[in-house]
């Protein structure tokens, strides 16, 4: 069976199957934002979004980050922090944020550490594959959206949030 592990890993298969899922420790990073930098160290206690996505200003990657744009005010009602990866230079992504007017940071990782970190380095290392991850205020996965509508992420990720929210808090349907 060790051969399949490592072919899951040669094809980029996902990283919820083979790696990280619910329930595990988000993987601790430092890294540059258009905001400055940024640990997960320092986001305890909050809901935390990590939107990895491929490359900046290229049509599916436009359209997932608006999405989100779109929603962003209702995430951050709900206590929402939210941070677009990919390894597009630091350069590219103030320009991307500033081109698009989002609200939320994008990080750079340039380096592939958080890519590599959170399994979703795509093969032969050229880009991060689509994959988010929410990860709870005490630090661990508590989803990852491995198939993303790219046109309807922000809505699913309130969707996401409504449903992990009142479970966290500890209230019943609806949460606060």
């Amino acid at each position: 069976m060790k051969w399949f592990g490592v072919a899951a890993v040669v094809l980029g298969m996902g990283s919820a199957a083979f790696g990280l899922g619910p329930g595990d420790a988000a993987p601790s990073f430092v890294a540059s934002s258009t905001g400055g930098p940024v640990k997960l160290e320092d986001l305890r206690g909050k809901w935390v979004v990590l939107m990895f996505y491929p490359k900046s200003f290229t049509p599916g990657c436009t359209k997932e980050v608006c999405s989100v744009r779109d929603a962003y005010e209702k995430l951050a009602a709900r206590g929402v922090v939210v941070y677009g990866v990919s390894l597009d230079d630091l350069e590219t992504q103030k320009k991307f944020k500033a081109a698009h007017q989002l609200p939320y940071e994008l990080i750079s990782d340039a380096d592939k550490t958080m890519a590599k970190a959170y399994g979703v380095l795509a093969p032969m290392g050229l880009f991060a594959v689509r994959r988010t991850f929410v990860i709870a205020p005490d630090g661990r996965i508590a989803h990852v959206a491995e198939s993303v509508s790219v046109a309807t992420h922000g809505d699913d990720l309130l969707g996401v949030i409504e449903h992990l929210k009142p479970k966290a808090d500890g209230g019943g349907p609806g949460g606060r």
